[in-house]
């Protein structure tokens, strides 16, 4: 009977270690291995100049490491050959990041600005960390473009489109207590449109979304959702900062009036340390018309 106990204490051991191990490697897999989303986007308002247009979008990293010195994320962007690249905030995580760790995302930025042209906007995490000042430096030390509350064009041939690029909102709060958000929103996008081009916005947080439509933007980048963190089949993400739970707003493409909304996983993890189901995402929007 003792052999028949050892044994069966043996198997649950072995099963338990088994689980564990297998358990281990899924969560790294879950983490670590970097997905591509790509998206075909056709607006009539996009000239023949922009046809086939390839546009990369990199959120949320929250300085996570992909590869020393950033390799493979540098090797997936190399792959992609976009011909613009939209950083859409988050780039470190306030809470794990001191102010001598910002070299972390700024290897893959620094890589990055020799293969495209790279746009950057800050989200809430640059503002908590406190040193929103030496990563706007060092972005722009290493060549990349900070939009926020700026705007910019890209021109090909004879046609143009207007980049236009926000601050995350944690900045606009700080200074002013009790600002009528969408006012103030609608407010800046109406001074950074030409109505003239087609517009694309860089905003970090998609759940104001009815904001940025009713300034007439055309489209939309945003992140911030972390693809709800843990999804699930045929409901999607569990949940995501200020969304809560099922969130709306968690991934790919979405129409709100006549404004494209594209809301990216991201790439790094913040309070909760996994990615379940939901594995770190770049995503690549192909223009058309």
């Amino acid at each position: 009977m003792k052999q028949i106990k050892y044994k069966n204490l043996f198997i649950k051991i072995v099963f338990i270690i088994l689980f564990l191990l297998i358990l281990t490697l899924f969560l790294f897999w879950q983490n670590n291995a970097i997905t591509i989303n790509e998206l075909k986007y056709r607006n009539e308002q996009i000239s023949d100049d922009f046809k086939g247009f390839k546009i990369l979008q990199i959120s949320d990293l929250h300085n996570k490491e992909f590869g020393d010195s950033q390799k493979n994320l540098i090797k997936k962007t190399n792959e992609i050959n976009p011909d613009v690249i939209f950083i859409t905030g988050d780039i470190i995580d306030s809470r794990r990041t001191s102010v001598n760790e910002i070299y972390i995302a700024m290897n893959y930025v620094k890589e990055a600005v020799k293969i495209a042209p790279v746009y950057y906007i800050s989200g809430n995490h640059e503002f908590r960390s406190g040193f929103y000042n030496q990563i706007k430096l060092e972005m722009e030390k290493a060549g990349a473009h900070v939009l926020d509350n700026s705007s910019s064009e890209i021109t090909l041939g004879k046609s143009a489109i207007s980049i236009i690029g926000l601050s995350d909102i944690t900045f606009t709060l700080k200074s002013h207590k009790n600002i009528n958000l969408q006012k103030d929103i609608e407010e800046k996008l109406s001074s950074l449109m030409d109505s003239n081009n087609f517009s694309i916005l860089l905003s970090h947080r998609p759940e104001l979304i009815s904001s940025y439509a009713s300034a007439k933007v055309d489209m939309v980048f945003s992140g911030h959702a972390h693809g709800g963190q843990i999804r699930l089949p045929f409901i999607g993400g569990l949940i995501a900062p200020d969304q809560g739970l099922f969130p709306k707003y968690t991934e790919g493409l979405y129409v709100y009036n006549n404004t494209s909304l594209i809301v990216s996983r991201g790439l790094g993890n913040s309070l909760f340390p996994f990615r379940i189901f939901n594995r770190p995402e770049l995503v690549v929007v192909t223009l058309d018309n």
